[in-house]
């Protein structure tokens, strides 16, 4: 048996079921949850309701929040939803409806970016082709799977490698010099230093150094160590001890949470029902292979292949852009840059009517909520968007067609602010486009030698 051979028998393989079902709660449950947040706290009305403009994703730029109240009712579909995938019930159906309506959640406000919601979106995007409700689920209980209480193999694969995926490109994001300098741990551990209790630790001057390696040994290794019998237990407690202290420094919703619940999907295949025996029972005989592959799964495997590709190759598009992608920002979304670098900025937008030579400022915070203003300070794309705006606005008032210049100063990882973007350009003019931006300036400032005087951003979401 060839080597194609054997990989396509592998991944067809039976094996037991249940850990589908671990994830399928797991991720049902978490998805419920963060719909009642958005809910209970009402981030729906603040980031979704009341502001008067969108910034979208290209070459999305057609998906909207719904009007009026619809942002509560898609929040509230999405969170019954997760609890009829947590339940396993009509799950097929379930999962088509979540693949559409959080990805569509996503998309619908580019500052709300945040990893984990990208996350969630690519696992909802898969759950539909996905075995999950052949063990304890309503489903498997009203009418048992004709495969039993298996799943081809693949399906488990393939979670670990989505999973897994997020933990090692964000090591590989890792891997450059202000990261391996420490200043954004500098910089973040010197705002919490005078913390109660942990204070102390962070203000000692070899903090930022031990958090900016072990993160970055973390991620490399983590999926490996969580698969390797031997070294299982220790990872586990290097699982929880990073994610609980993430979770203490940042306060970064789910991603912790989810990170953790799904963990167990790189134990053995029979760990849950081994764990669970009076709620499983025993597993039964596995069902027979086919002869040959089916078309089907000829298919199957295909697509498996090229979602695989696709996953592996978006990350590394930032190689296709010059410059410093934590500086430009050209590849960093879907590429898992997670808490990396530290920017602030400033802006100002300048509208020059061409015809009478009028010059004027405008203040986007006039149709832009306080979150959105703080990304597009050092966010050129939002910017950008902003000066579409702008524009836009200007012609609605009889202006005409005027033209938007945007001064946009940056801090990254505490260099002082340097323009990000040409401030002799007129964006209103430039399309939105997959393509490098001319009109996006180099980052010219060398790391600084001391702290500075100004505040931190924070962390990139």
């Amino acid at each position: 048996m060839g080597l194609p051979a054997r990989l396509v028998a592998a991944l067809l393989r039976p094996v037991d079921a249940a850990p589908l079902a671990w994830y399928r709660v797991a991720l049902g449950l978490i998805i419920a949850w963060e719909a009642w947040r958005y809910l209970a706290y009402d981030w729906v009305g603040t980031h979704y309701v009341q502001p008067a403009f969108h910034f979208s994703y290209f070459p999305f730029d057609f998906v909207r929040p719904l009007p009026g109240v619809g942002p509560y009712l898609h929040m509230g579909a999405i969170g019954l939803l997760g609890l009829a995938v947590a339940l396993g019930y009509r799950q097929r159906g379930a999962a088509i409806l979540l693949a559409l309506l959080f990805p569509w959640w996503f998309l619908s406000e580019q500052a709300k970016y945040l990893n984990h919601l990208y996350l969630v979106s690519l696992l909802s995007l898969l759950g539909p082709f996905l075995p999950l409700a052949r063990v304890a689920s309503l489903d498997a209980r009203r009418r048992p799977s004709p495969g039993g209480q298996h799943a081809p193999a693949w399906a488990l694969y393939l979670l670990r490698f989505q999973i897994g995926l997020v933990y090692v490109f964000g090591g590989i994001a890792k891997l450059n010099g202000d990261w391996l300098s420490a200043w954004p741990l500098k910089l973040w551990l010197a705002e919490r230093a005078d913390w109660p209790v942990l204070g102390a630790l962070y203000g000692q001057p070899w903090a930022p150094w031990f958090f900016s390696y072990a993160g970055l040994l973390f991620d490399l290794t983590i999926p490996f160590l969580l698969w390797w019998r031997r070294s299982r237990a220790l990872a586990v407690i290097a699982v929880l001890v990073f994610h609980v202290s993430n979770e203490i420094m940042f306060t970064i919703g789910i991603f912790p949470y989810l990170m953790v619940a799904v963990t167990p999907l790189f134990f053995e295949p029979d760990w849950v029902r081994r764990t669970f025996p009076r709620l499983l029972g025993p597993l039964g005989p596995p069902p027979p292979l086919p002869p040959r592959v089916t078309p089907r799964q000829r298919w199957g495997l295909g697509l498996l292949a090229a979602w695989v590709a696709v996953q592996l190759a978006l990350p590394f598009r930032h190689w296709l852009y010059p410059g410093e992608v934590s500086w430009t920002e050209e590849g960093h979304l879907y590429a898992w840059h997670m808490k990396l670098r530290d920017k602030t900025g400033r802006v100002r937008f300048t509208l020059v009517d061409p015809e009478t030579g009028e010059r004027w400022t405008e203040d986007a915070s006039a149709f832009l909520t306080p979150r959105q203003v703080r990304k597009l300070r050092t966010r050129p794309d939002l910017a950008h968007q902003t000066a579409h705006e702008l524009a836009r606005r200007a012609r609605a008032e009889g202006r005409g067609q005027v033209q938007v210049f945007v001064d946009l100063e940056v801090s990254l990882n505490g260099r002082p602010r340097r323009p990000l973007i040409d401030p002799t350009v007129d964006l209103a003019a430039e399309p939105r486009s997959l393509w490098p931006k001319a009109w996006l300036l180099p980052l010219d400032e060398p790391l600084p030698t001391r702290l500075p005087a100004f505040p931190s951003g924070g962390g990139d979401d």
